[in-house]
């Protein structure tokens, strides 16, 4: 069985890192859990230290316990969060080999050989779980990137057949929600609404993706309340600030301060990768034309 099923004592301490309330996951009491489940939620706890920021202080904390394919997983995902991309995706291919029927080393690894570009191989990694909502989930946001609606679509409803009430399965379908949009846009920002303005699962993320919603269905007013209680409670949050530039094109605004402050926040951001590179193809195709001076 999944250990983060509804079934399963994970549920809470899931249901925390899923909602992106990263420090309640670190302060979960996992004292009362069960042997079979300390290193599922001890990987929790570790990947949520690796969202805060933490990702040195966690490859040094599990340095020498790699030799358990969960925590070498654990290893490569803070590699990778470092920006050591290369170095990770291979240890996770090293993995794979040797442990690739390993639900941690599947998702784990599925994130890092995405992040290194490598969609195929993370698809095919992630083919090989057993139930795991992690990995539906994580399938569901590759095949996006991929634009790839439909196969999306088909992975969702799969997993709604046999976890109908879960918060992943919420989660994913309201991501294809806003990629297919129209009335869809409506559907997911009830379960973005929900989640962000109710004080038990409210975080930056799930304000976050309600203010993308917002931004959707054109309230653009509302988007930048949602996206300002982000930053208050995390001023450098880099997504946050990404949309909020969009926010302000949108509106015709100047967007000067907002891009130099997610350049400092994250200078490699995949918003202003995208920015430049669309920008140097602009450059080149303007380059074959010349202005014609009128008579």
């Amino acid at each position: 069985m999944d250990p983060y099923s509804a079934e399963g004592e994970l549920i809470n301490i899931h249901n925390h890192f899923h909602q992106g309330q990263f420090q309640e996951v670190v302060d979960f009491d996992t004292s009362s859990l069960s042997s079979e489940n300390e290193v599922p939620a001890r990987v929790l706890v570790l990947r949520a230290r690796i969202a805060l920021g933490q990702a040195e202080d966690v490859l040094a904390d599990v340095k020498g316990e790699t030799s358990e394919p969960e925590f070498a997983a654990v290893a490569a995902l803070a590699q990778s969060a470092l920006g050591q991309t290369d170095d990770a995706a291979q240890a996770i291919e090293e993995l794979a080999e040797s442990a690739g029927d390993n639900q941690t080393v599947q998702v784990l690894g599925g994130i890092v050989l995405q992040a290194a570009g490598k969609s195929d191989e993370a698809l095919a990694l992630l083919s090989k779980h057993s139930g795991s909502l992690d990995a539906t989930a994580l399938i569901t946001q590759i095949h996006l990137q991929q634009n790839r609606t439909d196969l999306a679509v088909k992975e969702v409803a799969a997993a709604r057949r046999w976890a109908q009430d879960s918060l992943l399965v919420n989660l994913a379908e309201s991501w294809v929600g806003l990629r297919l949009g129209g009335e869809k846009y409506q559907q997911a920002f009830y379960v973005f609404e929900e989640l962000a303005q109710a004080p038990a699962t409210s975080s930056i993320v799930t304000l976050l993706s309600q203010a993308v919603c917002e931004l959707h269905l054109g309230r653009v007013e509302e988007a930048q309340s949602a996206l300002e209680q982000a930053l208050q409670k995390q001023p450098d949050y880099a997504d946050a600030i990404a949309n909020l530039l969009v926010l302000t094109v949108i509106t015709g605004k100047d967007a000067t301060e907002i891009t130099s402050s997610l350049k400092n926040a994250a200078p490699n951001h995949p918003f202003l990768t995208d920015l430049e590179e669309k920008s140097d193809l602009f450059d080149k195709a303007a380059s074959k034309f010349s202005a014609k001076v009128a008579a």
